[in-house]
């Protein structure tokens, strides 16, 4: 039977293929490191003497932790999870939403679907194909932007496969059943979902010892955007996020290989509370760019909101001279608009360029504090909300500030790190595996290796 739930927590993923690699005979060795990201954790949550995580000061007062660690933009969750694990960001990998954004050929709102091969979603090498690679071998549990990736052997996504080694090996053991796997984001909660990801990834670190293990844990977002960033909700899901943290930790003890692995444990963004709504979609329905008829919506120009920050595609190329410009006085001048960014001037943010990828807008707009995008046609323009979390913002919002981690085999201790970019996180990995990730522009954070 599955254990009784705690509260919330956030595990590391990668995504795996079916095969099982065979260990080169110096495995029992090599480094071992194990990326466990906490969605949405702020940085600033660290600086409370009283925040309930036993498992992650220990960790961090054994090695280091960053101030703050600036996410890249948008500052949305499979952006920065691919970040983390390419050392690149969306001007490379290209990965603008939680999925690809695909646009329906009847003019309809453009849709983010998350099931959709690594292989045409990430254009970037990432830590487990390196590692692939050298003939190490990698782990997975609930990482994003990594469905159908080759190179990954052993995995229990956050859309499980029946079929996996890993999912098969909890039936055994009576820790899910097959149905449990094979409807698994259907009518269960988060933290019932981070329970058993915890699960999945203490069976791959005890049963598997892989080189590398990417677990994510997500509940912390859920939390966070129903009752905000700090609250009590907040703070019970940074608890249970401790407590399968804790098991990790014990998981590699259990396993015999503690002394040779590394923790890094990441958020992928902060979080910021809002009060008031910006529906641009509804604002492009009154300008006429966008019709309706019955309950059908439809047009060229579409916004596709992502918390505090919204991209705006213009389909047909041959109105965006004209559109681009008005577009952008228009929003400019919108209450709760902080900036709106052409295609080319969003280039120095981190954003792709339109011409290389129909991911990229031609208009990113981002919001002011208090305020956050949404998708809606029918709401007005602006209006006030209900106090909930929201993330998305320009990444050099402190509020957006993340949080980085290391301790164990690989790292010093007590060394003042300061503000770091998880542009650097990748490139660290790699050096402590021995992997190369050439197209990786931020150093490694040498200071904090032994």
């Amino acid at each position: 039977m599955i254990r009784p739930l705690a509260l919330s927590a956030l595990l590391l993923i990668g995504t795996a293929g079916n095969t099982i690699a065979q260990k080169t005979p110096d495995a029992a060795h090599q480094p071992i490191v194990v990326l466990i990201t906490i969605d949405g954790f702020p940085a600033r949550a660290l600086l409370d003497p009283r925040l309930p995580m036993p498992t992650l000061r220990k960790l961090a007062a054994d090695g280091v932790a960053a101030t703050a660690m600036r996410p890249i933009n948008p500052t949305v969750t499979w952006p920065n999870h691919t970040a983390l694990i390419t050392g690149v960001n969306a001007s490379q990998h290209f990965v603008m939403a939680n999925g690809r954004i695909e646009f329906p050929s009847d003019g309809g709102a453009p849709a983010v679907k998350p099931w959709v091969d690594k292989a045409k979603l990430v254009h970037a090498r990432t830590l487990y194909d390196a590692a692939a690679e050298k003939g190490m071998t990698t782990g997975q549990v609930d990482w994003v932007a990594i469905y159908g990736a080759k190179g990954v052997n052993w995995q229990f996504g956050e859309k499980p496969d029946i079929r996996d080694a890993i999912p098969q090996e909890l039936i055994a053991s009576n820790i899910l059943t097959r149905d449990e796997v094979e409807h698994f984001g259907e009518k269960s909660t988060p933290a019932w979902r981070d329970e058993v990801w915890t699960d999945a990834a203490v069976d791959i670190l005890e049963k598997h010892t892989p080189n590398l293990l990417l677990f994510h844990l997500l509940e912390t977002d859920s939390i966070q955007h129903q009752y905000g960033p700090l609250t009590p909700a907040a703070y019970a899901a940074y608890a249970y996020a401790d407590h399968c943290l804790q098991r990790i930790v014990d998981a590699a003890r259990t396993a015999g290989i503690l002394d040779r692995t590394t923790f890094i444990i990441a958020s992928d963004h902060g979080f910021t509370t809002v009060t008031h709504s910006i529906s641009p979609n509804a604002a492009l329905l009154e300008q006429g760019l966008l019709t309706k008829q019955g309950d059908k919506v439809a047009g060229q120009v579409w916004v596709k909101a992502e918390g505090g920050a919204a991209e705006l595609f213009i389909r047909d190329p041959s109105k965006r001279a004209e559109l681009i410009p008005r577009l952008k006085a228009y929003f400019a001048a919108l209450p709760g608009v902080a900036t709106v960014y052409t295609n080319d001037e969003a280039r120095a943010i981190g954003i792709p360029a339109d011409t290389d990828t129909d991911q990229a807008p031609q208009l990113y707009l981002a919001a002011a504090p208090d305020y956050a995008f949404t998708d809606d046609t029918n709401s007005p323009i602006t209006k006030p909300v209900s106090p909930r979390g929201q993330h998305g913002y320009i990444n050099t919002m402190p509020d957006m500030q993340a949080l980085f981690v290391a301790s164990g085999a690989a790292i010093k201790s007590g060394v003042v790190l300061g503000d770091i970019t998880n542009l650097q996180v990748a490139p660290t990995i790699a050096k402590i595996l021995g992997l190369q990730l050439p197209d990786a522009r931020q150093v490694a954070l040498d200071q904090i290796l032994r």
